[in-house]
């Protein structure tokens, strides 16, 4: 089952940010921290009233009584261009992060978290859904490529 997140989520949400970051820190231990979060509890709560930020979790429920384990996330944000000089108008979601819990893997949780945000996009009229991938994070660009995205820029680096 897929819904918007609440406050007691928050701490299975850390958790998974936790193993996010350190699929980033793996990549590019130059740039990322080990063993932290790029969101604190306080962050996370004021996210989930910013209607422009929504989060959505997968949850498992083993039953009807309870309330599931959180197996994925998708954070979002919503910008729109308008009246702009050079731009179109034009209203995007930007999946800041999206994570399955790695022992939750192969169960099309990845999957279901992307349509259920692509569905949410179109249900507010978005033109476009937008995402960044690292560079070296082959598994991410390959399934972001099956869900039918595809490269919109590229940024460049040198490193010194």
């Amino acid at each position: 089952m897929i819904r918007k997140a609440n406050k007691t989520d928050i701490q299975r949400i850390i958790a998974l940010l936790h193993q996010v970051n350190m699929v980033h820190y793996e990549i590019r231990p130059d740039l990322f921290k080990p063993n932290t979060t790029k969101y604190n509890e306080q962050e996370l709560e004021t996210m989930l009233n910013d209607p422009q930020k929504p989060i959505f979790v997968y949850v498992d429920k083993e039953n009807e009584q309870s309330e599931g384990t959180v197996r994925g996330y998708a954070f979002c944000q919503i910008t729109e261009v308008r009246n702009d000089q050079l731009l179109q108008d034009a209203k995007t979601l930007y999946i800041d992060d999206i994570c399955v819990d790695e022992n939750a893997r192969g169960k099309h949780i990845g999957k279901a978290l992307y349509e259920h945000v692509r569905d949410y996009a179109l249900s507010i009229n978005c033109h476009n859904i937008t995402l960044n991938v690292w560079e070296g994070n082959g598994p991410a660009l390959s399934f972001y490529k099956n869900m039918g995205m595809q490269v919109q820029k590229t940024t460049m680096e040198v490193v010194f």
